[in-house]
């Protein structure tokens, strides 16, 4: 995260630090600048170098980077930097990744779905905006941690271990998270947590984009742990990172779409992930059905799925109620959702 961090004090946090924090001295930050492209240290009134993060570009600190009495390597300040980076930055991703998808991906048939609830867009969209400010509490650690160097990240392709593991690195990811979100995923639905933790999110039984990130805090950053903890102990490249911070994103937006165009058995796309919020207990993995194979808990998506003549038909619909109203009663006992008479309303019109 330290070329977000970089990019970000460069081009926004250092105006802002330097007026709410303005630096009592009467050193010219001007002349620093011309003189020694440096900062002040937290600790003491020498200055100190500006190291930039990255060697693939160079941004150049502006007189405001010496201004501040919170300098770039205070760490208060970089909590505070990255806590706003990870709520607001995450909130516009969100916003603009399900709001693309809700546009032109998701189809807009599944309003009609009996199991649609009433006002569902506008409920999910509340969940995730009470979620990502508390789940970003919960994640700045880790990113600090990263700024301060304690995480495995490297710069440059030479740095890596060996040359093959800049490849190899996004596919071990994958593997690496694919697997303890399982588990986590797969915990979440223990009946001691389920109801308080993870049922937040499947109250959307026929999800929109907006679903995504519509969880129970605590529940949406249990299944990021794995994402986070994977450079603390294996190496990864720091571009590496922020591209695939940026493809989970959408992955988590995609699954969600409710546009089913793999029917693979071995990604864990849209489809399966409807069988998912359909019938609870099944396809817990976040990218591959490997582990849900493994685990005794892969469901095959329904051939109906992947032919939009049976896939929003009546008598599809209501197979797919029927035994979702079973599970359900299982997993969760009296649904307590919303379902309004909107769905059906708008059912009898389309079907």
């Amino acid at each position: 995260m330290d070329i977000v961090l970089e990019i970000f004090d460069t081009f926004l946090f250092d105006r802002l630090y330097a007026t709410a924090f303005p630096r009592s001295s009467t050193t010219n930050g001007q002349n620093v600048v011309q003189a020694a492209t440096s900062t002040f240290s937290s600790m003491r009134e020498l200055p100190t170098a500006i190291y930039p993060s990255t060697q693939l570009w160079t941004l150049e600190p502006s007189e405001y980077a010496f201004r501040s009495a919170w300098p770039r390597d205070n760490v208060w300040r970089q909590t505070l930097s990255l806590y706003l980076i990870t709520w607001l930055f995450g909130l516009v991703v969100y916003f603009v990744g399900a709001t693309i998808s809700y546009l032109f991906i998701f189809d807009h048939a599944t309003f009609t779905h009996p199991k649609y609830l009433k006002n569902q867009v506008r409920l999910e969209i509340k969940q995730a905006s009470i979620a990502l400010p508390i789940i970003a509490v919960f994640t700045v650690p880790f990113f600090v941690g990263e700024v301060q160097g304690y995480a495995k990240l490297y710069d440059q392709p030479a740095d890596a271990p060996f040359w093959l593991y800049n490849i190899l690195q996004f596919p071990f990811f994958i593997a690496f998270t694919d697997f303890f979100i399982y588990w986590i995923h797969r915990g979440l639905h223990h009946p001691r947590v389920y109801k308080t933790l993870h049922k937040p999110h499947h109250k959307w039984i026929m999800p929109t984009p907006y679903a995504s990130h519509a969880f129970h805090p605590i529940d949406g950053f249990a299944q990021s742990v794995p994402y986070h903890v994977f450079p603390f102990i294996f190496p990864l490249n720091k571009i590496a990172y922020i591209i695939l911070f940026i493809f989970i994103n959408i992955w988590t937006v995609f699954i969600h779409d409710g546009e089913y165009v793999a029917n693979s058995s071995i990604i864990n796309g849209a489809a399966c992930h409807t069988m998912h919020h359909l019938y609870f207990n099944y396809n817990y993995g976040q990218f591959t059905t490997l582990w849900d194979r493994f685990g005794g808990s892969y469901r095959k998506p329904n051939e109906e799925l992947f032919r939009r003549e049976s896939k929003m038909s009546k008598a599809e619909w209501e197979r797919q109620c029927k035994e979702m109203e079973t599970v359900q009663r299982e997993v969760e006992g009296d649904d307590d959702r919303n379902y309004g008479d909107e769905a059906r309303r708008l059912q009898k019109k389309v079907v």
